[in-house]
C-alpha cells in the first residue's frame, strides 16, 4: 500500500468540514511512523498535500518542541546508518544530508563524529566485498573499478588510494607488465590537492 493511500490526494479533497490541522497532524504522524524524518522532508510532504502554510509551520514547530522532530538526532542517526549499511564516505553523507534539508551546522556536527578510521574501515569492507567478485581481473582494471566505486561512495582520494593498494596487495592481485599500476599512478598524480 503506498504511503499516501490512507489519505485523499490533498487536504482540500477532504471537504469544507475537514480540519486542516487534524489532516496535517495525521500526515505527520503517518510519516514519522517507522522512521525518523527531517523537518524539511515533513514540510515538503505537507506542502505536497496542500496543507496551509500557517498550519504546517505551527504543527512542525509543535512536533519539534515535543521532540518528535529533531534534525540533530536525525542527522546523527542518518550518518551512522549510512556509513554502516552503505559504506558511504563523508562527502556522500554530506550530500545526502543536504538533500534531506539538514542545516549545514547540524550536518557538520554529525559528520564530525565519524572517526577517520571508521571511514577507512567502511571503505576497506566495500573493497573486500567487491574483490570477491573480481577473480581473474588484472590489477589495473581492479584498481580502476575499486577506486571508482569508493569515489562514488564519497571517500577521499587519500583513503581510496591507500585502501585499494593495500587490499590489492593483501589479495595478491597481479601488477601490470612493468610492475606498475598505471591507472592508479595516473589517478594519484592527477588528484586534486
Amino acid at each position: 500500500m503506498p504511503e499516501d493511500a490512507a489519505l485523499p490526494e490533498d487536504a482540500a479533497e477532504l471537504g469544507p468540514d475537514a480540519d486542516p490541522e487534524e489532516v496535517a497532524r495525521k500526515i505527520l504522524l503517518d510519516q514519522l511512523t517507522g522512521q525518523a524524518r527531517s523537518r524539511a522532508e515533513l514540510a515538503e510532504k505537507l506542502a505536497r498535500r496542500r496543507v496551509p502554510d500557517d498550519v504546517a509551520q505551527r504543527l512542525l514547530d509543535r512536533f519539534e518542541e515535543v521532540g518528535l522532530i529533531d534534525d540533530a538526532a536525525f542527522a546523527h542517526a542518518w550518518v551512522e546508518s549510512r556509513q554502516r549499511s552503505k559504506g558511504l564516505g563523508r562527502r556522500a553523507m554530506a550530500q545526502e544530508l543536504r538533500r534531506k534539508g539538514i542545516d549545514e551546522e547540524l550536518a557538520r556536527e554529525a559528520l564530525d563524529e565519524v572517526r577517520p578510521e571508521d571511514g577507512e574501515a567502511a571503505a576497506r569492507a566495500l573493497v573486500q566485498r567487491k574483490l570477491r567478485t573480481m577473480r581473474g581481473v588484472d590489477r589495473t582494471t581492479a584498481t580502476r573499478r575499486l577506486a571508482g566505486m569508493l569515489a562514488r561512495k564519497g571517500h577521499s582520494g587519500e583513503v581510496v588510494w591507500r585502501v585499494v593498494r593495500e587490499e590489492l596487495d593483501a589479495h595478491g592481485v597481479a601488477e601490470g607488465e612493468n610492475g606498475a599500476d598505471p591507472v592508479a599512478e595516473a589517478w594519484w598524480d592527477n588528484r586534486s590537492p
